[in-house]
């Protein structure tokens, strides 16, 4: 009986160190297998963001295709499916994206402060001057419209006509697009609040000749459409300039070698009233450009937004 029982103690003792071999192998070998790569987490650029959220009405969607390394665009509007791509800010359409260098950025630094042209430098005196000549202007890159062509059915005046409504603004007849009607019409309430204060602004109310804005046409010198055929773009023209230049180009008709150094007290401007105003609903003011034109507003909340952002205040 004690040979039996010492038998089967020797039999397990055995087993048992094999026994757990193999599981501790097994656990090994399922330590072993490969485990699933996670794909990695893709932020909306902050331009894009800024661009969705400017036109939330129309819920652009976002998403990033590994296949097309950019991110796809998508929204309806006007009952018309839209797909552009990202490219690092121009927005375009597939067939457009080998010609990216012609095109400028959608969302870009719109500075709202006046640069004293006697801090220019020799250097940038020439580009501008450059930049002014026609044969310039016919071969630069520009913004590219498809976005906003695709926002405002601007495709053509047939297609876009339909949008365009007739109002009065400042008690001046004018048609706009009907997307930019309430945020002029709150720019409106503001500069007749700021009249009750400001002499300035009064006075400009009282010596505004005209409030034009939609006129389908082409850029001067250019071959692009003006923001004056989307109907969101308005010149404010007084009936005297008193004596002050309003418009870069005709300034250099006059002064063509030195147009560019016109002093600042040498332009007309509207009250900051005025301009705060327009911007306060979305629009940008020409005469912060460097080819400035001081009569002219124009519908860029996606511009306004970006030059509240950090990184466009630094």
């Amino acid at each position: 009986m004690l040979k039996i029982v010492i038998l089967i103690f020797l039999q397990t003792s055995l087993l048992l160190p094999a026994y757990g071999w193999g599981f501790r192998k097994k656990n090994k070998s399922k330590s072993e297998e490969p485990k699933p790569v996670p794909k990695p987490e893709r932020t909306i650029p902050e331009d894009l963001q800024i661009l969705m959220d400017s036109y939330s009405d129309i819920k652009i969607q976002a998403e990033y295709s590994e296949e097309k390394n950019d991110w796809i665009i998508s929204f309806e509007n006007y009952g018309t499916p839209q797909i552009f791509y990202w490219a690092e800010g121009s927005v375009l359409p597939e067939e457009e994206l080998i010609n990216r260098e012609n095109y400028w950025h959608v969302v870009y630094k719109y500075s709202n402060e006046l640069r004293d042209p006697k801090t220019f430098t020799e250097e940038e005196i020439a580009r501008l001057k450059e930049y002014g000549t026609v044969k310039n202007r016919k071969k630069a890159p520009g913004t590219p419209m498809f976005f906003f062509d695709a926002v405002y059915a601007s495709y053509s005046r047939a297609k876009i006509e339909p949008h365009i409504i007739t109002i009065k603004f400042l008690g001046k007849g004018t048609r706009v697009h009907e997307r930019i009607l309430e945020p002029l019409k709150n720019v409106e309430t503001k500069i007749l609040e700021a009249e009750k204060k400001s002499p300035e602004v009064k006075t400009f109310i009282k010596e505004l000749k005209s409030a034009a804005a939609y006129n389908w046409r082409q850029i001067d010198g250019t071959k692009r459409k003006s923001f004056h055929s989307l109907g969101i773009a308005v010149d404010v023209l007084p009936v005297a300039y008193h004596g002050g230049e309003v418009f870069w180009s005709w300034a250099r008709d006059k002064n063509p070698e030195r147009w560019m150094m016109t002093s600042i007290k040498g332009r007309w401007m509207p009250p900051k009233e005025i301009i705060d105003a327009f911007e306060s609903e979305g629009f940008i003011w020409g005469g912060y450009w460097a080819i400035w034109d001081n009569m002219h507003f124009e519908y860029h909340p996606e511009l306004i937004a970006k030059m509240k952002t950090k990184e466009n205040n630094n």
